[in-house]
C-alpha cells in the first residue's frame, strides 16, 4: 500500500501545474480582452506592447513550473546573444515540450513576450489558446499541397506593418520525431533518397515551404536566424536506442534531469534566397544536427555521450522572472473563484471563450 501512494503521488507531480496554467487561461483571456476593446481606437503598436506584456505574464508562471518547480538543469551551448533580436527560430522537433524550449531561451533574452509560433493548422481548434495563438501573431498553416503561402504572407506582412517584434519558431520538420512510430522515419529517410539528400538518423527531412516564406518575407525586418538543436537527457534505452522524448505531463514529473540546447546564430546574408537552394542550405543545417544528435547519443566514447560537443553553461532562471507572475495570475483567478458573479463570469469565459474562438478561426486566417 506504501509502495501505490509513493507511485501515485509521483504520478499526480503534474496536477498543480496542469490546474494552475488551465486554471487561469479564462483570466488571461479576459485581460487580454479587456484591453483588446480599450485599445481599439489606439495605433496598432499600443496593443502590441501590452500584449506582449500579458504574455510575458503567463509564459513566465509557464516556466516556473517547466523550469523552477520541476528543477531540470538547462544547459545551453553556442552563442546565445543576451539583447533581444527579430529572429526566426528554426529546431528539430521531439515533443511538445519544444514548444517551451523556445520560452526558456526567450526569457534569458528578455524577449519572451515576442514568442510567437508557425503551427499546425489543427492546433487553431484548441480552446482558447488556439484562438489568442493566433491574436498574438502566431501563423497556422497546412501541409504539402494544402500550405497557403499567400496567407502566410499577408499574415506576416501585417505583423511587420504594426512593429511587431519578432521570435518566430518554426519546426521544419512538420511533424515530431517519435521512435516508435518507425514508418515516418523511414517514409522520411525514403524521401531523402529519392531526392538525392543526405538521409538522416536522429532527425526528419526538412520541409521547406514554411521557412522560405518567413525568410523571404522578412528578410528586411530580422536580425539572424537562430538554428537550434534540443536534446533530452534520459531519452536511450538500455540497449542504446532512442525512446520517446518527455510530453509535457513527464518533464513536470521531473523525468527529465537535464535538456541540452545547442544554439546557431545565422546571419541572413549566409541563407540563399531562391527557395530550391534553401532547400539544400535548410537540409545542411539538418545535417548538422543529425551529427550533433549522433554524437549525443552514439558516441562511441561513453565521456562524450550526453553533451554537446563545445563550451557548455548550466543557466539558471531565478524566482525573480517567473514567481511573480504566478502569484498574480494565481491571484486574480483565486479572487475571481471567491465570489458566485467571478464564478459565474469564470465559467462563460471557458464556454462562449472557446464557441467565439472555434468561430473565429474557421472564417479569419
Amino acid at each position: 500500500m506504501l509502495l501505490s501512494l509513493v507511485l501515485h503521488t509521483y504520478s499526480m507531480r503534474y496536477v498543480l501545474p496542469a490546474a494552475v496554467m488551465m486554471g487561469t487561461a479564462p483570466t488571461y483571456v479576459l485581460a487580454w480582452g479587456a484591453w483588446r476593446l480599450l485599445s481599439a481606437v489606439l495605433p496598432a503598436r499600443f496593443y502590441r506592447e501590452v500584449d506582449d506584456r500579458l504574455y510575458t505574464i503567463y509564459q513566465s508562471m509557464v516556466l516556473f513550473f517547466f523550469e523552477n518547480y520541476t528543477g531540470v538543469q538547462v544547459i545551453i551551448y553556442g552563442d546565445l546573444p543576451k539583447n533581444k533580436e527579430n529572429v526566426i527560430y528554426l529546431s528539430n522537433h521531439q515533443c511538445t515540450v519544444d514548444w517551451i524550449i523556445a520560452d526558456m531561451l526567450a526569457i534569458r533574452q528578455n524577449a519572451l513576450g515576442h514568442v510567437r509560433y508557425v503551427l499546425k493548422d489543427g492546433l487553431k481548434w484548441l480552446p482558447l489558446y488556439g484562438w489568442y495563438f493566433s491574436q498574438h501573431g502566431g501563423v497556422y498553416v497546412k501541409r504539402s499541397a494544402k500550405f497557403n503561402e499567400k496567407e502566410m504572407r499577408e499574415k506576416l506582412r501585417a505583423q511587420m506593418k504594426a512593429e511587431t517584434p519578432m521570435y518566430l519558431v518554426i519546426f521544419p520538420e512538420g511533424t515530431r520525431y517519435n521512435p516508435e512510430i518507425p514508418k515516418v522515419i523511414a517514409d522520411s529517410q525514403s524521401f531523402a533518397e529519392k531526392e538525392g539528400l543526405a538521409i538522416l538518423k536522429h532527425v526528419l527531412t526538412p520541409r521547406v515551404k514554411a521557412t522560405h516564406v518567413a525568410i523571404d518575407t522578412m528578410k528586411d525586418y530580422l536580425d539572424a536566424v537562430y538554428d537550434v538543436t534540443v536534446a533530452y537527457e534520459g531519452t536511450v534505452d538500455h540497449k542504446g536506442q532512442r525512446k520517446l522524448a518527455p510530453s509535457m505531463t513527464e518533464f513536470l514529473c521531473k523525468e527529465c534531469p537535464r535538456v541540452h540546447i545547442f544554439i546557431d546564430r545565422i546571419e541572413l546574408k549566409d541563407i540563399p534566397e531562391e527557395q530550391i537552394y534553401m532547400r539544400r542550405w535548410l537540409h545542411e543545417r539538418f545535417e548538422i544536427k543529425d551529427k550533433l544528435l549522433i554524437e549525443f547519443y552514439d558516441a562511441k566514447d561513453s565521456k562524450r555521450r550526453n553533451k554537446f560537443p563545445g563550451k557548455s553553461v548550466h543557466s539558471k532562471l531565478s524566482l525573480k522572472k517567473t514567481l511573480p507572475s504566478l502569484l498574480f495570475l494565481g491571484g486574480l483567478t483565486a479572487s475571481m473563484l471567491l465570489t458566485e458573479s467571478g464564478r459565474k463570469l469564470y465559467v462563460k469565459t471557458w464556454i462562449y471563450g472557446t464557441l467565439i474562438g472555434c468561430l473565429w478561426v474557421s472564417i479569419k486566417p
